[in-house]
């Protein structure tokens, strides 16, 4: 059965929580040197999970048209070189920043409903139930959940209102956009998991979503990719 992935969110973190592993790659060297980099003059851990938080959101595109499909794509220096990709792989790589600069973080996973949904997103989709991925980390003594899914641009595009962080509370989507518009619904948590279980997820994304994962794969999915 592996070794159990679960983590326990009223608990210190455990050791498995700030290795690398080979999805959480936080000893590749381009992945380490963007995180030096970013963190750069940073005192603590908080101000530099801020500043790895940022580099991600909005230096890494928000793409579900771009959907990393294989084993390889899914690894945080993939996600890195990419620059793009879609909620869990995002926030995966936030993970994996955060373990390089000596800060314990973990992926979570929760389903989502999306109001404002555009007709390329939904389109070969039978649901509006997306999978969705966030980053916990643990700062100053206790787990903090954030999700790095929605760069600026993009938001300033549909007139979302961007996510901002202070490393000290919670941030997740917000439930209204900059029109007082229902946005983005929490609506069943998974838990968090120290390493990421790739087949779950892709058996969960091809069961809710086959004629769009379908498209993925074929390499049919670029159209959201403008921005």
């Amino acid at each position: 059965m592996g070794e159990p992935l679960s983590v326990d969110l009223d608990q210190p973190p455990g050791p498995r929580c700030s290795v690398p592993t080979y999805f959480f790659d936080s000893d590749t060297p381009a992945l380490a040197a963007f995180a030096r980099a970013t963190a750069g003059d940073a005192a603590t851990p908080t101000e530099k999970a801020v500043r790895l938080y940022y580099a991600v959101r909005d230096r890494i595109r928000y793409d579900p048209a771009f959907c990393n499909l294989s084993r390889e794509q899914f690894r945080g220096g993939a996600v890195l070189a990419q620059g793009r990709g879609f909620c869990i792989p995002k926030a995966l790589l936030l993970a994996t920043l955060a373990r390089a600069q000596g800060i314990p973080a973990a992926l979570g996973l929760a389903d989502v409903r999306n109001h404002l949904s555009t007709p390329e997103m939904l389109e070969g989709m039978d649901t509006d139930r997306f999978f969705h991925g966030y980053t916990v980390m643990y700062l100053e003594g206790k787990w903090v959940k954030v999700s790095p899914a929605f760069n600026l641009s993009m938001c300033e595009r549909f007139r979302v209102l961007p996510l901002e962080w202070d490393g000290k509370q919670d941030a997740l989507l917000h439930p209204y956009d900059a029109l007082d518009r229902r946005h983005m619904e929490y609506l069943a948590d998974h838990g968090v998991i120290w390493d990421l279980p790739y087949e779950r997820v892709m058996a969960t994304l091809w069961a809710r979503f086959p004629g769009y994962m379908a498209r993925l794969a074929q390499g049919e999915g670029g159209r959201f990719q403008n921005r």
